[in-house]
């Protein structure tokens, strides 16, 4: 059964939603069993880097906020377009807020986990150019969002199924 959910600030029937979180969180995994039980498009925000970002990151090199700047702003375009989930590590506040400035409807979903679990989830995976050699850096950067922030943080130790579940509890309305 697929979740009906209406957002009365739009109209749409759901509010854009950002699976936020490091590599290896599950932004993906979670993103995708979330669109499909919303009946909403899913957009891998790794698809929307330029080429210069993925050659950087294959090669293990941690971006710059110059060149987060394009790619921030394509998400945030998806985002403002339509009903969405999007996969973005937004590790930032001000990434966050840039998402909001563009979608102010949007709702976020954090994927939380240990470093450790982390690691252990990347080490058993491949990336097109996301090494695991980027995790630290990406810890480095994130700063956990902030109660005025209005972001669900999950544990991503639970089931994909009650991941998805809780973010429908909580994110589908404003």
């Amino acid at each position: 059964m697929r979740a009906n959910i209406q957002d009365t600030s739009t109209g749409s029937r759901v509010p854009p939603i950002v699976v936020m979180g490091a590599s290896g969180s599950g932004k993906t995994t979670v993103g995708k069993a979330l669109a499909e039980q919303l009946d909403i498009p899913f957009v891998d925000g790794d698809e929307l880097h330029p080429e210069a970002n993925r050659t950087k990151m294959s090669a293990g090199i941690p971006l710059s906020e110059e060149d987060r700047q394009p790619w921030l702003l394509e998400i945030a375009d998806a985002l403002a377009a339509r009903s969405v989930v999007i996969a973005c590590s937004a590790l930032r506040r001000r990434y966050r807020d840039c998402l909001r400035a563009h979608a102010p409807n949007a709702r976020f979903l954090f994927l939380d986990g240990s470093e450790e679990l982390l690691a252990d989830r990347l080490a058993e995976r491949v990336h097109e150019f996301m090494p695991a050699s980027l995790l630290a850096s990406q810890l480095d950067a994130l700063e956990r969002p902030d109660p005025d922030e209005d972001v669900l943080v999950a544990d991503i130790r639970l089931p994909v199924d009650e991941l998805v579940a809780l973010a429908v509890a909580r994110l589908g309305t404003k």
